[in-house]
């Protein structure tokens, strides 16, 4: 279990708040903005952040991600880019960090070496869209070799025994996918949301943290007072796109995620 990941919610529990979780797409709007984003999000109150890898076919990813991947992508960002960021990271930063990748790009690069490197970067979690449970043994073996979490998904369709199977690769956490589809911003929390999340924690005995679809504060804070955790992605990169390369892309992106951060405080 990644030392890291534990104290994050560790601490996040003490202070009687849900861990803030912010994704952006590494790469986006190019690698050199990416670090700035980073310690941006740190700044604003981040316990974790997910750092997508960009892919040229992210079928789990809605409009906003996939153009932010394309924009990555058309800006020379690589896997090994990726890794060369959190590095970059960890010289002044002990912010967990998570890669929410596909697996193509982590076969093309060879399990293997990708968790060596990976862990030698400084890498906490890796988050595979497209392995099922029944295929992640490979994936978490040679992780836990080098102290890497599997951070496995769990969506409102999962069945009890497939959610009770990621009991034994699960990581520090489990990802509870809020919604059947893609990422995207939604102007609603799903009903039931609540009770699925509480039985999700029963049956793997992880934490559980909520994300697909959650955009905005007041989101945020109904989420907050059940989950482990809370995932922002896709309003947070449809605000990179709307802001580019500009000048003030850091502080505008610092200021969203702090009011976010600040809504994971339980009432």
């Amino acid at each position: 279990m990644s030392r890291r990941i534990e104290l994050a919610f560790a601490r996040a529990a003490k202070a009687k708040r849900a861990a803030f979780i912010p994704y952006i797409t590494a790469g986006d709007p190019n690698p050199t903005a990416t670090l700035g984003l980073c310690r941006a999000l740190e700044r604003a109150g981040a316990d974790l952040i997910e750092l997508g890898v960009p892919f040229s076919d992210p079928i789990a990813d809605g409009p906003t991600n996939q153009r932010a991947a394309e924009r990555a992508l058309a800006a020379g960002t690589t896997l090994s880019g990726v890794l060369q960021i959190v590095r970059e990271l960890r010289y002044t930063s002990e912010l967990p960090v998570v890669l929410f990748t596909y697996f193509n790009p982590v076969h093309a690069y060879g399990l293997a070496r990708f968790a060596v490197d990976a862990a030698a970067a400084g890498v906490d979690g890796v988050l595979f869209t497209d392995v099922p449970v029944e295929e992640a043994r490979g994936p978490y073996e040679a992780f836990r070799r080098v102290g890497i979490d599997l951070v496995l998904l769990v969506a409102p369709t999962s069945t009890r025994p497939r959610v009770k199977a990621t009991k034994k690769l699960a990581g520090g956490f489990v990802y509870f996918v809020s919604r059947t589809g893609v990422t995207g911003a939604r102007e609603r929390v799903e009903e039931g949301l609540e009770a699925q999340v509480r039985a999700v924690r029963k049956l793997t005995g992880r934490r559980v943290a909520v994300g697909f679809g959650i955009s905005t504060p007041e989101q945020v804070n109904r989420v907050a007072g059940f989950a482990d955790g809370v995932v922002v992605g896709s309003a947070i990169v449809g605000r990179i796109a709307e802001i580019g390369d500009r000048v003030n892309l850091v502080g505008e992106i610092e200021a969203f995620a702090r009011s976010l951060a600040m809504a994971t405080r339980r009432r």
